[in-house]
């Protein structure tokens, strides 16, 4: 199994858009220290020239011409994108697909609550059906990701429920019920290959025992990075929500990220989906000492995160 982060940011990127926070500006001057980011998603191979995606964020277009390994390299039109895992409906995880639409045939992989989301947006139609397959995936049955002429990968993938919420703007109200959203609406992904076992969750509201269970014995795990602190977005101006609220877990603090991993034996930790407001993007700084004190690498572009 291959794989490499295509974009290790959280939704806007780093530099954000619209961001002048001392971060964003140093990324944007090349600082060194503040190296810029795409927003996130990975890629996984079996043999190393047929990719699969998981997710498509915003920046695919930029992600493809920045990764040589995604650039066409038969006939007049092709491409080694043979299929896209998503972990939900989020704006983040599933405009990107809209890049794809030059009637490439590949497989769409999503929980059916993702894929009604696809189907209820008129706009997704530009994925030719012709062309595009939508695979509906049960939670927690494991499946081989084929290729488009029909043969196997030798990637068994399996999607699995996380504690989450429904994508924002598909919220209709303030119920708290709702806003940790239903089985489906945020999901994590398994990959195995030759007995090595990559998890990639990017967005995680709360630790539990049966995800730890899952997680334990990992050779990689790319995990929700968003937020420092909980309440970072709301201390920093940036805006009213916590990280809670946004359906992730912070890093810091008794029951953050760092915290609940300390007795889940994983090989390989990396931190995934850093908001711009996050410290740990500087290099130098203490919060980035802290994470790599624990055992935990931080994402960027470009990353080979192979088992």
């Amino acid at each position: 199994m291959k794989a490499v982060v295509l974009g290790a940011a959280a939704g806007g990127g780093f530099p954000q858009w619209n961001s002048n926070a001392e971060a964003c500006r140093r990324a944007r001057a090349g600082d060194a220290s503040a190296v810029p980011r795409s927003q996130a998603s990975l890629a996984a191979s079996g043999d190393g020239e047929r990719w699969f995606l998981i997710n498509a964020s915003p920046d695919l277009r930029q992600q493809i011409e920045a990764r040589p390994i995604l650039h066409p390299r038969r006939d007049l039109r092709s491409s080694p994108i043979e299929g896209v895992v998503l972990t939900g409906a989020d704006v983040d995880a599933i405009a990107g697909l809209l890049h794809l639409r030059e009637r490439q045939a590949f497989t769409i992989y999503a929980s059916e609550r993702v894929l009604a989301v696809l189907r209820a947006n008129p706009i997704f139609g530009v994925l030719a059906k012709d062309c595009v397959r939508r695979q509906a995936v049960p939670l927690a049955e494991p499946f081989e990701a084929r290729h488009v002429d029909g043969s196997g990968s030798g990637l068994e993938v399996e999607l699995f429920d996380v504690p989450g919420k429904v994508a924002l703007y598909l919220e209709t109200g303030p119920s708290p019920d709702e806003l940790l959203g239903k089985p489906g609406d945020t999901v994590g992904v398994e990959v195995r290959a030759d007995g090595q076992r990559l998890l990639y969750i990017p967005g995680c509201a709360q630790m539990t025992e049966g995800l730890k269970g899952r997680l334990a014995g990992a050779s990689v795990v790319l995990f929700d990075g968003t937020l420092w602190q909980d309440d970072e977005m709301i201390r920093l101006g940036l805006g009213p929500k916590t990280g809670r609220r946004m359906g992730h877990m912070s890093l810091s603090g008794a029951d953050g990220t760092v915290a609940a991993f300390r007795d889940i034996a994983v090989k390989r930790k990396i931190l995934v989906h850093i908001n711009n407001s996050n410290p740990i993007l500087i290099e130098g700084s203490i919060e980035r000492a802290m994470v790599i004190k624990h055992g935990w690498e931080v994402a960027y572009d470009g990353m080979e995160v192979s088992p």
